[in-house]
């Protein structure tokens, strides 16, 4: 997001006195102070896409994505027009919030939240003021909001790591669009617990050790939790300069397992330390859900089913809290090149949008060009992917995930350069709010005709 910036700053004009009678020589000069306000922009709709924020119909705020903050914008006190514009998957905008008038005044921070869900139409602003002043020397000051609209009422504490929430009062109880007053506390080690309110007993999130540090001015939203683990809540940290995500620390991580590899057999994949021992028994072209499991840093063997024989031996596997995984086996077990590769989904969903990935991991194949077109005819259709390779470096090659408005198109799969079509045209229905992802692989065994793995929100792709 934008750093600091001023709109319309008319400076005030000095104001020349002169004394009755008097002459030149005696007028003196004085410089009014500037009535400056503060407006700071918070983005917390967790199916929303990304958007620009006009201030009397200029970009303050661009391209502002889920979980960002900007830095404070400072304007002349006065009255603007104020607008939130979305940002659509065909690049157009889309007014969702305004235009509406506020009178902003002067010596005032404005905190500006994007509150609600897209889905069932209730996004709207949240508008907090805040008289300026001064944070005392050696404290931190913080600013609590509930912005997680499938959340309840929440109670949250604060307190010293590790205290007992039965022996300590909540620092606040908050319904969905509630937020405190702006608290002080000596700059040190706290942690944010949130529970159902009246029940210290049930802690649905837990920051851990979260250090603040003097001088620090936060607004700390919770938000709807996009990322790994099961806690409804994660922390937007506004500090001034942006945003940072604070998940739950028993988030974990999730990871979910693809077996891609045509010509291997049924494995079973099987981790050290606290992961379960088996994750998961796969025959090609099988995945399994997402998993729950401790972040941490493993080593994963991969063993042929019914036997003690290793596929593959220690591949490392680092997984950081909350964040979320995709592991294939990819690559062929007759010629040695079997291995496991990591990819990072996105899979939080946005109304306006379907999220379309394409993964490469068809040995065969080599390049590959991919089409995503509205009929069924490429002949002068340009490729939205050009070159795609197989590689098992670093996990299979992936198109990421391309944002599209919902409807139906044809993806087709050709040689790069061609347009002779190793996969496809598929109808495929893209729906708003909806993960798709087609990994394209060998046939059984492998080779050709080539084939798909449909995953996500996928029924079936042939």
């Amino acid at each position: 997001m934008k750093g600091i910036m001023k709109y319309g700053l008319a400076t005030v004009a000095a104001v020349l006195l002169s004394a009755c009678g008097s002459s030149s020589d005696d007028e003196s000069t004085v410089v009014l102070p500037e009535l400056i306000t503060e407006v700071r922009v918070h983005h917390t709709v967790a199916d929303a896409p990304n958007v620009n924020v006009l201030v009397n119909g200029g970009a303050a705020v661009e391209d502002a994505g889920f979980g960002a903050s900007s830095t404070v914008l400072e304007l002349d006190a006065g009255t603007y027009s104020l607008q939130v514009d979305a940002i659509l998957a065909d690049g157009s905008t889309a007014t969702v919030i305004g235009p509406v008038n506020d009178t902003l005044a002067a010596n005032t921070r404005y905190e500006i939240l994007a509150i609600g869900k897209v889905a069932d139409e209730t996004i709207q602003p949240l508008i907090i003021t805040n008289l300026n002043s001064e944070i005392a020397d050696g404290n931190a000051r913080l600013q609590v909001v509930h912005a997680a609209p499938d959340a309840p009422l929440v109670d949250i504490y604060l307190t010293a790591p590790d205290a007992d929430l039965s022996a300590s009062s909540p620092a606040a109880t908050l319904a969905f669009s509630d937020f405190t007053g702006q608290v002080e506390v000596p700059a040190g080690d706290y942690q944010v617990r949130i529970t159902p309110a009246g029940d210290p007993a049930t802690v649905v999130f837990d920051s851990g050790t979260l250090p603040l540090t003097a001088g620090a001015d936060l607004i700390v939203s919770a938000v709807t939790n996009t990322k790994a683990g099961d806690s409804p809540v994660m922390l937007q940290v506004a500090d001034g300069s942006g945003a940072s995500i604070v998940t739950d620390i028993n988030a974990g991580a999730d990871v979910r397992i693809v077996h891609s590899s045509a010509d291997a057999p049924t494995v079973d994949f099987v981790a050290d330390g606290d992961m379960p021992a088996t994750l998961a028994t796969l025959s090609f072209g099988q995945f399994t859900d997402y998993l729950n499991v401790a972040d941490g840093d493993y080593l994963i063997d991969v063993i042929v089913n019914g036997t003690t024989t290793v596929a593959l031996n220690d591949i490392p596997l680092s997984l950081a809290q909350g964040e979320i995984y995709s592991v294939y086996a990819i690559g062929s077990a007759g010629d040695g090149s079997l291995t496991a590769g990591v990819l990072t989904p996105d899979t939080r969903r946005i109304a306006t949008e379907a999220k379309l990935q394409a993964v490469h991991a068809s040995p065969t194949a080599g390049d590959v060009d991919i089409y995503v077109t509205a009929t069924d005819d490429i002949t002068s259709a340009t490729p939205a992917f050009t070159a795609v390779p197989f590689t098992t470096e670093n996990g299979p090659a992936s198109t990421g995930y391309v944002s599209l408005m919902p409807g139906d198109y044809y993806v087709t799969i050709t040689p790069t350069g061609t347009k002779d079509a190793a996969i496809g045209p598929e109808l495929v229905t893209l729906e708003g709010n909806g993960i798709y992802t087609a990994v394209a692989v060998d046939a059984v065994g492998g080779g050709v005709p080539l084939n798909v793995i449909a995953m996500d929100d996928f029924a079936t792709v042939d």
